[in-house]
């Protein structure tokens, strides 16, 4: 595997800052009908390497998929996916003639490995979605603190790179290593601020599936993403997806920095879900992703001939699961996947920890007039899935599995 070229650089985050104001920077983009509002989103057009997102916030970059394009095809386009930083100091520039990644803590032998070093291990492709555990928070009910994303906080790729266990390897880790903690070259904007670091438990780090990535889609990592090189964790939400990644420590206690014990906290429930207001339920550090499902050829909003037929098509993701069912058509008051399910047809190949394509038909036959119905759809078998609660218009709502 050849080590990656020299990269086009990006814009100083001054310059970034001022195009973010600059007239045409960004268009009018989608309205999302978030239940605590305020979901009007601008198109960014300008950010490098990247074509038009859904502009969440310009600094650090928080930018969105549109989600049309998610109808497209398996695989996100490089310049369509999605970005997300935590600290507004990120890297500008990057020589890769003298990037490193070190590893060190416990370990045998402290490493600090050239990008062409990186390079000289058995090269590896895995194909992989990455999704923020923010994904689709702007319509959670009650509203919930944080970036308010619409669906497009998730992109599938390929992802071509070295496995990180064969790095450890290299490194020897001792016997006493209970974890592996990564860190990037983003920076706190203020010095009290916690550099953002997450950490894996040896074991789950020792899984052939997680890599370092040099390449997705099969060309360099861009900037935005992560270049030049960026842990990637299939299965396990971005929070882990470490981005120019160049600090690897190995811990012999599990890790207690605020991104691991403070911050990304989900409840230690079967569903990690609670009540709202809820109190003394144990915390645990988010991990792996849980099933959804949307559809992707009808928006919210979208109208259907009554008593036609239509072609249903959508995505499917998490939780190792590629069997999706619908219920063709249900009231706005149905609260279970009802004997209407029919198993959809997975239209890409399926995976564990990949986006499933699916394609549906469903038959308007059963309405007896125009009016407000919801299709509903899981990836996991039947489970209890919300319809709307409150719809006053004539209009089709996509259902998804919660999570995310």
């Amino acid at each position: 595997m050849s080590a990656p070229s020299r990269r086009a650089m990006l814009a100083q985050a001054g310059s970034m800052l001022a195009l973010a104001s600059a007239p045409g920077f960004a268009a009018t983009g989608p309205e999302f009908p978030f239940p605590g509002g305020n979901g009007a989103r601008s198109l960014a057009k300008d950010f490098p390497q990247k074509g038009s997102m859904v502009l969440q916030r310009s600094r650090p970059p928080l930018l969105e998929t549109p989600f049309t394009d998610f109808d497209s095809g398996v695989f996100t386009p490089n310049e369509k996916f999605f970005v997300r930083w935590h600290w507004s100091v990120i890297p500008t520039e990057i020589d890769p003639a003298t990037y490193r990644l070190k590893v060190h803590g416990q370990v045998e032998r402290e490493l600090s490995l050239s990008l062409s070093e990186l390079a000289q291990f058995e090269r590896v492709e895995i194909a992989a979605v990455n999704q923020c555990s923010g994904n689709s928070r702007g319509f959670f009910e009650p509203r919930v603190a944080g970036a308010q994303w619409g669906n497009g906080g998730m992109g599938n790729a390929r992802w071509t790179g070295v496995r990180l266990r064969d790095v450890l390897d290299k490194a020897g880790v001792k016997s006493g290593a209970v974890a592996a903690r990564f860190s990037g070259l983003d920076q706190p904007t203020v010095s009290e601020g916690p550099w953002f670091r997450k950490s894996l438990n040896i074991d789950r780090a020792r899984q052939p599936e997680v890599i370092i990535a040099t390449a997705m889609n099969g060309k360099p990592l861009p900037m935005l993403n992560g270049y030049p090189i960026r842990l990637v964790v299939p299965g396990w939400y971005s929070t882990y997806w470490i981005k120019t990644l160049n600090d690897i420590e190995l811990l012999d206690a599990p890790d207690d920095n605020y991104w691991m014990k403070t911050a990304y906290l989900i409840p230690d429930t079967p569903h990690a879900d609670i009540k709202p207001g809820q109190t003394g339920v144990t915390m645990v550090p988010i991990n792996r992703m849980v099933p959804r499902s949307f559809i992707t050829n009808l928006g919210a909003g979208a109208k259907l001939k009554a008593r036609s037929n239509a072609t249903v098509r959508g995505l499917a993701m998490g939780g190792g699961s590629t069997l999706i069912r619908y219920a063709p058509l249900a009231s706005p008051g149905v609260r279970e996947m009802s004997s209407l399910q029919r198993q959809a047809t997975v239209t890409s190949s399926p995976g564990p920890n990949i986006i499933s394509t699916w394609r549906a038909a469903i038959s308007c036959g059963r309405a007896p007039s125009p009016g407000i119905f919801a299709i509903l759809i899981s990836s996991r078998g039947p489970i209890a899935i919300r319809a709307p609660r409150r719809v006053s218009t004539p209009t089709i709502h996509p259902g998804s599995t919660p999570g995310g």
